[in-house]
């Protein structure tokens, strides 16, 4: 298990656990960042990542992805 901040690009990673307090947690769960949903590192911009959830791509802060933990 290990932060999303920390995942290489490419990998194809199913999230375990969102921390933080809940209107983080809804912010996340609203982009489909959810336990049990698969996600994929697909570039980095510095610290930002761009993930590909579902049929979309979303553009994360490294603040909120260090909140993600992934396996």
């Amino acid at each position: 298990m290990l932060p999303l901040s920390m995942a290489g690009t490419g990998e194809a990673l199913s999230i375990f656990k969102v921390s933080g307090k809940d209107e983080v947690r809804r912010h996340l769960a609203e982009l489909g960042l959810v336990v049990g949903q698969e996600v994929t590192v697909v570039n980095r911009l510095g610290e930002n990542l761009i993930l590909q959830v579902k049929d979309s791509r979303i553009a994360l802060d490294g603040r909120l992805a260090n909140r993600i933990m992934v396996t």
